[in-house]
């Protein structure tokens, strides 16, 4: 299983983001959360799936602010599952928990950790992820509105459309911010993630 702690960045300063997130994260992943993500204590919240898919994009998109780090924990939850994440217990809480205290500390503010069996194929994870945070930390809010929409399933055409430019415009967009790249990379650690739970 994998537990998502997310914990918000300067929110004695900041206006309450968790509401918002989990908003966001149950309209956009919710039938991949077993149990409805929650706040859990002030400004954090928590999600647990048993999709790789979900899990990274999940990190993924709380990430692409500077509002939140992420931990990323990977271990078994104690089953039957009870009806809320803040009563769930296991390995994998124990990981997420260690994960978003080292995220604290990473300029990625991202941090990925597993139970003991599962150790050492996350720890070669944690470069990979960092590497594909560290491209989207130079996208252009273009960039980014291009992702979106090539991410809803259209074509980079489809895209031109919308966005009244040219396809070549796009496919400057594209090539500029590596979507392609990107996309390959999240398709690849989804399946390393998958081999590590």
């Amino acid at each position: 299983m994998f537990v998502i702690i997310a914990d918000q960045i300067g929110s004695s300063t900041d206006e309450d983001r968790v509401a918002g997130a989990l908003t966001e994260l149950g309209a956009r992943f919710g039938a991949d959360y077993p149990l409805v993500p929650e706040r859990t204590a002030g400004d954090e919240l928590q999600a647990l799936t048993p999709s790789a898919r979900a899990a990274l994009e999940t990190a993924l998109h709380l990430l692409r602010t500077r509002h939140w780090r992420v931990g990323l924990g990977i271990g078994d939850v104690r089953t039957p599952l009870p009806t809320s994440i803040r009563e769930a217990a296991g390995s994998g809480l124990t990981a997420a928990r260690a994960a978003i205290e080292t995220a604290d500390r990473r300029p990625t503010r991202f941090a990925i950790q597993a139970d003991a069996p599962r150790t050492r194929p996350a720890d070669r994870l944690q470069p990979l992820i960092d590497l594909l945070l560290a491209g989207r930390e130079r996208w252009s809010d273009q960039s980014w509105e291009l992702h979106d929409l090539l991410a809803e399933g259209g074509t980079q055409a489809d895209a031109a459309e919308r966005l009244r430019i040219t396809p070549q415009a796009v496919s400057k967009r594209a090539r500029a911010a590596n979507l392609r790249i990107d996309a390959d990379a999240r398709a690849a650690l989804v399946h390393f993630l998958s081999e590590a739970d």
